[in-house]
This record gives structure tokens, sequence and C-alpha cells, in this order.
């Protein structure tokens, strides 16, 4: 059962051991806390509500305050004070896994999250498998995957809800075909008429209104991860969202938001903009479209922060740390890789060897023509088109196994 501290601003959710006074932790992929000494199980206590979406007109009409840079956890367990501006982590002398009371910092309150559902073995096994597809990687990268600072992070995102009317004006284009007639010149200097039928295209003024209604827009709330990476683990199973409850945090680090509510919204309407205009060709009809200009109102506009499991393993190469992301619901992998030089540049004089032997043996049995064809062939089979690009790059070279900068 996890404890609430009495410390004002610095509250915050502490969980010793039923059995022996350690401190538990959430099990990923498990309903329960579990203590990593004595093997003590306590199950997670039950959240009796659904998922809710709040109204974003009423969190804009209210003054918030303002959320204080960091904040102090008082250890339950050994007493040590730690300031940090994470909802969660874990005492940095003693290990005990530390919550905040959200409401007691002035920040939106997290109203779902997604539980780890990946364990430590299974994040390792996921890099593995990662790793072993990074062909031309040096082979320092196989550290990344037995790298015990891998930690689990629970990263802020917000979704939006909302019902738009937009109203467009464009151009809807029709097909049609004209023949067209031309001249030739032959090989004996001779003329000649030809006819050929030529597509053209008929522009009308269009104009109209559509509606739809998004569904839970996905908005990083942070800025400590590079969105991009973030946004190639999607998607993620957001309807197995749970109520938030603290002791899912147990033993986990969570970012606190950095981004706004109000630019969220801003963000979520610029991914709702493309399959508003998207709708808005479709309305169009014809052969082809031009959406000049869009119009979008914005009602019953919702909000919810959610919390999303992502194990981070950092590693170090050649002094530049490089980054590896796992969705820990889907074990999806996105990262950061150096490239061999060394290993590029032997597979590439082996393809080049290959292709020579292929050009020899094809101008030896007296058809050159194809020669050039199946050098480059064997040099895409081999795989070797990539690696021969990076290794061309300007700007990126590496010299005794230490790049310049990371190609991911």
């Amino acid at each position: 059962m996890a404890e609430l501290t009495d410390g004002g601003r610095a509250a915050h959710h502490a969980y010793p051991c039923a059995q022996c006074g350690a401190a538990v932790e959430f099990a990923a992929g498990t309903g329960t806390l579990t203590c990593p000494y004595c093997g003590h199980e306590q199950e997670v206590t039950a959240v009796v509500r659904e998922v809710r979406e709040h109204d974003f007109a009423a969190l804009a009409a209210t003054a918030r305050p303002a959320a204080p840079a960091a904040h102090d956890y008082r250890c339950g367990t050994c007493g040590a004070v730690t300031t940090s501006d994470h909802l969660s982590q874990k005492c940095g002398f003693c290990g005990s896994p530390m919550v905040a009371e959200v409401e007691t910092l002035g920040l939106v309150e997290p109203e779902a999250v997604l539980p780890f559902e990946v364990d430590r073995a299974a994040m390792q096994g996921a890099l593995q498998t990662w790793v072993r597809s990074r062909w031309f990687a040096p082979s320092a990268l196989k550290k990344v995957v037995s790298a015990e600072q891998a930690h689990g992070v629970y990263l802020p995102h917000w979704t939006f809800d909302a019902r738009t009317r937009s109203d467009y004006t464009g151009q809807r284009g029709e097909h049609y075909w004209v023949t067209e007639t031309y001249t030739t010149t032959d090989s004996e200097g001779r003329s000649q008429t030809q006819t050929r039928q030529v597509q053209k295209t008929r522009w009308y003024p269009a104009s109209g209104t559509v509606a739809r209604d998004f569904d839970d827009v996905l908005v990083t709330g942070t800025h400590r991860v590079m969105p991009e990476h973030l946004a190639k683990l999607s998607p993620w199973p957001l309807q197995q969202a749970r109520a938030y409850q603290p002791d899912y945090l147990a033993g986990y680090e969570t970012l606190r938001y950095d981004v706004e509510p109000e630019a969220g919204l801003e963000a979520a309407k610029q991914d709702m903009a493309p399959v508003i205009e998207n709708d808005c060709e479709r309305d169009i009809g014809g052969d082809v479209q031009r959406v000049h200009q869009v119009r979008t109102s914005y009602a019953a506009v919702t909000y919810k922060l959610l919390l999303l499991p992502v194990w981070i393993a950092t590693y170090l190469y050649g002094g530049k740390p490089f980054q590896v992301l796992v969705n820990a619901r889907t074990a999806e992998v996105v990262g950061e890789r150096p490239w061999s030089a060394w290993k590029i540049t032997l597979a590439v004089l082996a393809g080049l060897l290959v292709a020579a032997a292929i050009v020899w043996a094809v101008v030896a049995n007296g058809d050159g023509g194809s020669a050039a064809a199946l050098a480059e062939a064997a040099l895409g089979q081999a795989g070797l088109g990539e690696a021969a690009a990076h290794w061309a790059a300007p700007g990126w070279r590496e010299s005794v196994g230490v790049p310049v900068y990371p190609v991911v």
C-alpha cells in the first residue's frame, strides 16, 4: 500500500514493502507492486472510474499557478532529500521509489497512463534484434543491449478531441484529351507529320464545407526527447490506457510536461490540417484539385494528459552520446546509430570485387552491353548502395573509429 508523506508542496507517495520494509516497484506486464528483495507482491490499488476527457475552454478560463521549477522529495525510507523536476523517480541515496502528489505542484494532473508492459529482459531482447539489423554499425553498438543505465521513463503527452467545420475555396480540374499534330525528321532527313493525344485540364471554381470529428490527436508534452523519434514509436494502444494511479509510476522516472496545453492544442491543429485539406479535395471531386483557402472552426474541444512508457538506453561512441528508445508497450525500437567506416569500406570493396568478376565473365562471353547493369545489380543485391552513399556523403568520415557526427 502506498503511503503519502507529510511534506506540503513536497508531498509524495512512498512504497514500503509490507513484508520486509524495503520498497516495492511496479512490475511491468503485471498488476502488482513487487519487492525486488523478498519478492512480496502487492496488488495495485484499483481506481474505479473511466478515463475522462476534459473541457479545454474551462481549462483556458482558469488561472493556473506557476509550477515550481523543481520540488523536494523526502525519502520515506532513508530520510534523504532529493530536489528534482520529475513527477517520479528513485531516491538517489537508497533507491526507494518516490511519486509526487501532482495536485500540490500546480500542474495539470495526469488523467491516464499506459503502464509498462515490456520488462527489462524483453527490452534487452528487442534491442538485441535491433542491433543485429544494423549491418554497418560498429561492434561497440552491441554494448547497448546490456547497458545497465537503460531506464524506464513515463513521457507526458496531450491528447485532443475536436469537432471541426471547415469552409474552403479552391478549383476542380477535369481532364480532357486533344489531338496535336507535330513534325519529325527521319534518319534520311525527310519530314514526317504525325499526331498524338495530349491530356489537358479545365479548371472550375469550387467551394464548400466539410466537417470531421477528431479523436485522441496525440501531441508530445516534452522537449527532452526528440519528437521525430517519439513519432516513430507510434502507434500506441491508447484504448488500453488506464485511469491515472500513482502506483504505476513506482520505480520509474516520470517527466513533467514542459509543453503547455495551449501550445499542445496548436500543435494538434497543425496535425489536423492535412487531414482536413484531404477532406476538402475529396469534396471538390474531379480529376485533380486545388485548395486555395481553408477556414476551420473548432467546437467541443477536450483534452487529457496521458503518460506513455518508454525505455531509454544511452551509449557513448567516439566520445558522443547516442540514444535508443523502446516502446514499452509494443517493443518497437527507434534510435541513433553511428556508421563504421571500416565495415563500409570492406563491404564496398567486396562488392566491387564481385561486380568486377561479373563484368569480366560477361565480357568474356561477348555480352558487354549488360555488364554495367549486372554490376549495379550485384552491388544492390549485396546491400551496399546505402553504405556507399553514406561513405561518399560530404562531411561524414570516420577517423580511427570516431564519427564526426551521427547518421540515424
